[in-house]
C-alpha cells in the first residue's frame, strides 16, 4: 500500500487487522480513543500472541487537544522475592520458564488507569464487557495463525517447548502451527470475560489474581499474590524534546524513550535538507549511536536514576552532543543491543483525543510460561535485569527493569497531532526517527514514510550482530557510500523485513482530517470510522 487512508470520524492503527477493527468498532459505537485502545489492546493480546499478552507490560501517551499529554507507566516491578539469592549460582537470569517470570504484569492495570483518565473527559462510558467483547470472541472462536507467528514459533521452539503451558497453548499436535491454522484459547477467553464482568482490578486484587499467583508459585516463579495486590500503574510526566516546529513526547525511565527523543533532537541539529540520501541515513545512525550511549548510562528504575533525563534533552546538552557527530565518518559501533518483541498501536477519535500505546512480553512469547488455569502468557521482561550487583540495572526486588518500550506522540505548532511508534526492541527509536523525519521533514506521505526501506543498527528478533542492516531496496550507491564512511553494512535479502519491526502512525490535522498508516511488514491496517 502506498496511499494513506483518511477519515473524519476516528481511526485506529494496529499490526493486526482484527485489533484495528476492534478499536474502530468501539469508536463507531461512540467510544473515545482510550476506550478504543483498550479494546484493541485486549484483542491483539489474543490475535498476535507471539508479540504481546495480558501477562506483559504497557506504556501510554494520551493527548487531549489543548492539554499536555498524560503518560502512563504500566511496567511491573520485580517480585519481592526476586533477589540475587533467588538466582544464586547463575550467571544470568534464565530467559524462559517460570524463573524468567519474575516481574508483575502491568498492562491490565495500565488499561484501568487510562480509562480513569478518559473518565475525566465526560460523556457516557462504554461498559467494560463491550470493550473486551472482540477479544473474548477471538479467544473462544479462534483466530487464524499469521505467517509471523508460525515462523517465530518454529524458530524459537527449542527455547520454548519445555516452558509450562506453552506446547498445550501454541502448538498443534506437538508441532508449530502452520499459517492459517486456527488457534483456540478458551482459558484466555474465560479470563477476559471474567475481567469484563468483575473489573480489571480482579487481575491484581481479586479471585483471578489469587489463582494466577498460586499457579506462578507452584511453577517456581518468585511472584506472589502480594506482589500483584501491591501493584498500580503510574501516571508520570512524559519526557519532551522541542524541535523547530513541534514538540515530541515519550516515556521517562525505565523506558528508553529518552533515546528516541535524543535521536530526533540530535538529527535536527545536523541541518540535513534532503531525505533518503547519505546525509539522512548517516545522520540518523550517528545520532542513534550517541543517544544509545547516553541511554546505557542513564536509563534504569526511576528510584536510582544517575541523572535527570529531561536535562539531557535541553538545547545545550543536545548542541554539545550533536557537535561530536562527523557528517562524513561513522563512529565505530561494537556496542551490544537489546532484543524485544512488542506491538505499537495508535488511536484518534473524532474529537481529536489521541493515544500512542505499546504493549509487550519482551521476547517472542515472553517467558513462554502459560498459566493453564487462566491462559495468561507471562512476560520475561525481568531478564533485562543484571545479576552483576555493579550494573546500573542490577536485579533489585520491587524495582522496574530497563524497558525497550517507548511510544511517541508529536504535537505540531500548526495544530497537527501525530501518535507514532513501532515494535522491535533496539529498533524502536530508530524506526520512529525514520518515520518522523520522512513525514515531518522530507515531505513524504504518512504511508510512504512507514513503507519506505528501513535500517537497523544492532540486533533485534534474535540477531546477534551489531552491524547496520539495510533492507535490499536501498540503492547500491547509497550502500557503498555508507560502507566507505566506515559503517559495517549487511543487506538483508528481504525488501520488507520483519527485522525492521512493525511501525504505524496517525496524524490529525487542525481541520479534523485524520490520516493513518500501517506497516506492510505486519498483518495490520489503519481502520477508520
Amino acid at each position: 500500500m502506498i496511499h494513506t487512508p483518511k477519515t473524519l470520524g476516528g481511526m485506529l492503527v494496529a499490526p493486526h487487522h482484527l485489533a484495528a477493527q476492534a478499536g474502530r468498532d468501539v469508536l463507531r459505537d461512540g467510544g473515545n480513543a482510550v476506550e478504543a485502545m483498550v479494546a484493541a489492546a485486549a484483542a491483539i493480546a489474543v490475535v498476535y500472541p507471539h508479540m504481546n499478552a495480558i501477562g506483559g507490560d504497557g506504556f501510554w501517551l494520551i493527548h487531549e487537544p489543548g492539554q499536555l499529554p498524560v503518560a502512563i507507566d504500566a511496567a511491573g516491578p520485580a517480585a519481592a522475592l526476586a533477589d540475587m539469592a533467588f538466582y544464586n549460582g547463575l550467571a544470568e537470569i534464565p530467559a524462559r520458564g517460570p524463573t524468567a517470570a519474575l516481574t508483575v504484569a502491568g498492562t491490565v492495570d495500565g488499561w484501568a488507569r487510562a480509562l480513569e483518565v478518559a473518565a475525566t473527559w465526560g460523556g457516557t462510558a462504554l461498559p467494560l464487557p463491550r470493550l473486551l467483547a472482540d477479544a473474548v470472541r477471538h479467544a473462544r472462536d479462534g483466530v487464524a495463525v499469521t505467517e509471523s507467528q508460525a515462523r517465530l514459533t518454529l524458530e524459537k521452539l527449542d527455547g520454548l517447548r519445555h516452558a509450562p503451558g506453552f506446547a498445550e497453548t501454541y502448538l498443534v499436535g506437538g508441532l508449530p502451527p502452520a499459517v492459517g491454522d486456527i488457534l483456540l484459547q478458551p482459558a484466555l477467553g474465560r479470563t477476559l470475560a471474567q475481567l469484563g464482568e468483575r473489573g480489571l482490578d480482579d487481575f491484581y486484587r481479586g479471585e483471578l489474581g489469587a489463582r494466577m499467583a498460586a499457579e506462578l508459585e507452584q511453577l517456581g516463579s518468585p511472584l506472589r499474590a502480594t506482589d500483584l495486590a501491591a501493584y498500580r500503574a503510574r501516571i508520570v510526566t512524559p519526557l519532551a524534546v522541542r524541535l523547530n516546529d513541534s514538540t515530541v513526547y515519550n516515556l521517562p525511565p525505565p523506558s528508553q524513550g529518552l533515546s528516541a527523543l535524543m535521536i530526533l533532537g540530535l538529527f535536527e541539529r545536523l541541518g540535513v535538507t534532503e531525505g533518503e540520501g547519505f546525509a539522512h541515513l548517516h545522520g540518523l545512525v550517528e545520532a542513534t549511536k550517541r543517544a544509545f550511549r547516553v541511554r546505557e548510562r542513564v536509563v534504569t528504575d526511576p528510584q536510582r536514576l544517575p541523572a535527570d533525563p529531561q536535562s539531557l534533552l535541553e538545547p545545550a546538552a543536545l548542541d554539545a552532543l550533536a557537535a561530536q557527530i562527523d557528517p562524513r565518518k561513522a563512529l565505530p559501533w561494537p556496542d551490544p543491543a537489546a532484543p524485544g518483541d512488542t506491538i505499537w498501536m495508535g488511536a484518534i477519535d473524532a474529537r481529536g483525543r489521541a493515544v500512542s500505546f505499546i504493549q509487550s512480553v519482551y521476547w517472542e512469547f515472553g517467558s513462554g510460561t502459560v498459566l493453564r488455569d487462566t491462559g495468561v502468557c507471562w512476560q520475561n521482561r525481568g531478564t533485562s535485569f543484571s545479576l552483576d550487583p555493579r550494573s546500573l540495572n542490577a536485579l533489585t526486588p520491587l524495582h522496574r527493569p530497563f524497558h525497550t518500550l517507548n511510544p511517541s506522540l508529536a504535537v505540531f505548532d500548526d495544530g497537527r497531532t501525530m501518535p507514532f511508534g513501532t515494535m522491535g526492541g533496539e529498533g524502536q527509536p530508530q524506526t520512529q526517527a525514520a518515520v518522523f523525519t520522512r513525514y515531518a521533514r522530507f515531505g513524504q506521505s504518512l504511508q510512504q514514510a512507514v513503507s519506505a526501506p528501513r535500517w537497523l543498527l544492532g540486533r533485534t528478533w534474535g540477531e546477534g550482530s551489531t552491524s547496520l542492516k539495510l533492507e535490499n531496496r536501498f540503492a547500491p550507491e547509497l550502500q557503498a557510500a555508507l560502507r566507505e564512511a566506515g559503517h559495517v553494512v549487511d543487506v538483508l535479502p528481504e525488501a520488507y523485513s520483519d527485522t525492521m519491526g512493525h511501525a504505524g502512525a496517525l496524524v490529525r490535522h487542525a481541520n479534523g482530517l485524520i490520516e493513518g498508516a500501517a506497516d506492510p511488514r505486519s498483518d495490520g491496517c489503519a481502520a477508520g470510522v
